[in-house]
């Protein structure tokens, strides 16, 4: 069995770009292609490190390095060595000078610094899906926000909301037969927020569910009965807890999110565009 193809995509700093269009090209290739990710090189020791191992296994070496010491100092190894080495950057970066009549920076991590907003939206929204439902109950005291209340009540849309936001946000179920997290009560009161409904409201939404689920509209889970026992469960847990609480019978989430992001702005919090 032929082994694969390795490349090694060496950056100064992430090197996401590097990897992303070490991707694009190896698709167009009919090769089983192995990328192993080098970041954040410093000094000639790390170069010499990927430079030993390439040669080793044969591989290619792409990079995206834009100190110019290290550049030359990789450009001039691999060519002793001869191992393929291929700037990603630079045939850009000279049509930029040309063009601009210009210096570049020649300072790592430039881009991520420029998106960081991009990267802390992607954080908050791999956040809520970690948390959500109550899955992990560490989220509790890590996250900017967490949501409380019965099933359907919007929590895991809300969360993704709100994530888009770049809050943090973990959402807790309450379900009368199981003890909520220690967690809930050891944060501060004004990081949670409970989601309330009302029953006739909540009836019709989890019928329409178990329709969707080809399921009895008999069952426990829309009873009118047991979601009075939820409801009223939910709400003692809610006022041990002080925390605000938002009925959602009537609003669309981007409503309820809008409720929750005021009161933030209110507290002084200004995470959001």
């Amino acid at each position: 069995m032929k082994n694969k193809e390795i490349v090694y995509v060496v950056s100064d700093s992430v090197g996401e770009t590097a990897e992303l269009m070490v991707k694009a090209v190896s698709s167009q290739f009919k090769r089983d292609v192995q990328i192993h990710h080098i970041s954040y090189v410093e000094d000639t020791q790390d170069l010499n490190n990927v430079i030993a191992v390439a040669k080793y296994s044969h591989a290619i070496i792409a990079y995206t390095i834009v100190i110019p010491a290290l550049k030359q100092y990789l450009d001039q190894r691999t060519r002793e060595e001869g191992i393929i080495a291929v700037d990603l950057m630079n045939p850009l970066m000279q049509a930029f000078m040309q063009k601009f009549e210009a210096t570049p920076e020649r300072q790592p991590g430039l881009m991520r610094k420029l998106d960081d907003n991009y990267f802390r939206r992607v954080e908050a929204i791999e956040f809520a899906v970690k948390y959500d439902d109550g899955q992990d109950i560490r989220g509790i005291k890590r996250a900017d926000i967490v949501l409380i209340g019965v099933s359907r009540t919007s929590k895991t849309p809300l969360s993704m909301y709100l994530a888009h936001k770049k809050f943090k946000v973990a959402n807790v179920p309450l379900v009368p037969e199981i003890p909520p997290p220690d967690e809930l009560f050891d944060i501060p009161k004004n990081n949670c927020i409970g989601l309330v409904i009302t029953p006739d409201k909540l009836n019709e939404i989890r019928e329409e569910r178990l329709k969707h689920l080809g399921l009895t509209t008999q069952a426990n889970y829309a009873n009118l009965e047991r979601i009075l026992e939820e409801l009223d469960y939910s709400e003692k847990i809610m006022k041990r807890i002080g925390c605000p609480i938002i009925n959602v019978s009537n609003k669309a989430v981007e409503e309820t999110a809008d409720l929750i992001l005021a009161m933030l702005k209110k507290r002084g919090v200004m995470n959001y565009e």
